[in-house]
């Protein structure tokens, strides 16, 4: 009882202000995973689009392996985006690594095949939709992109949500190439790991219930976009 009491002193404590430090982790998380995802969603929905109208030899395997990227553990992002910024890798003179750009990366390149599988999934559904309509107008294959693009711009924002979702919820890459620096790389996940190393439970709950909170109101976010798309297409 001890224990609940404390980590709800700490909730608490950490929702007025009078725990410092929350807020700046909270702003850097929404901040690097917001660019990521930005990042992320400028690459996958024209790939996604891409893939959604084109016929091409190969095309079932490369789904395929894009849904096979979707359950990519994330340290391993971390460790691949790791030996890029190194000082031995191709991208160590930039002088990225630690730093919040890294992270940016790392997080865009975990949750760009998400966003891009379940773009293409809504654009073909787009496609079975206003294929026939936008054919018999002769629209080219970019009028027809533009224009799934558009009309199924509510759908996609859920899946660009739950990029988000993916991102903001993720800890190995970001521990790897961020390396959890106080007041620098140090974000929730990142901040919630350090305190349970440290063995004070109840403010890595209390974090812990700030995070869910945070991923939770971004998949309700998502799941009324989605719904209010079906109502306008119903």
């Amino acid at each position: 009882m001890s224990d609940s009491a404390d980590t709800l002193a700490r909730l608490l404590g950490l929702l007025d202000g009078s725990l410092p430090g929350l807020w700046p982790v909270v702003r850097l998380s929404v901040e690097v995973s917001g660019a990521a995802t930005l990042l992320a969603a400028l690459v996958a929905l024209p790939l996604a689009a891409w893939l959604a109208l084109t016929p091409f030899r190969g095309r079932g395997a490369v789904i395929a392996g894009l849904n096979a990227l979707m359950g990519l553990p994330s340290v391993v992002i971390g460790l691949l985006v790791y030996l890029l910024l190194s000082r031995a890798g191709p991208l160590g003179p930039l002088g990225l690594l630690f730093t919040p750009p890294a992270m940016v990366i790392a997080q865009a390149l975990l949750v760009a095949p998400l966003i891009t599988a379940l773009a293409r999934q809504t654009l073909e559904d787009a496609l079975a939709e206003f294929g026939p309509y936008l054919a018999s107008l002769g629209a080219g294959k970019a009028a027809t992109m533009a224009t799934l693009l558009r009309e199924a711009r509510f759908s996609l924002s859920t899946a660009v949500l739950a990029g988000f979702g993916r991102a903001a919820a993720e800890v190995g890459a970001v521990l790897v190439v961020g390396g959890n620096i106080d007041g620098i790389t140090r974000v929730m996940t990142t901040a919630i790991a350090l305190e349970t190393s440290k063995g004070d439970l109840p403010l890595a709950l209390a974090m812990g219930v700030v995070l869910v909170l945070m991923v939770l109101s971004v998949n309700v976010l998502a799941h009324g976009l989605r719904a209010y798309a079906l109502r306008r297409h119903g």
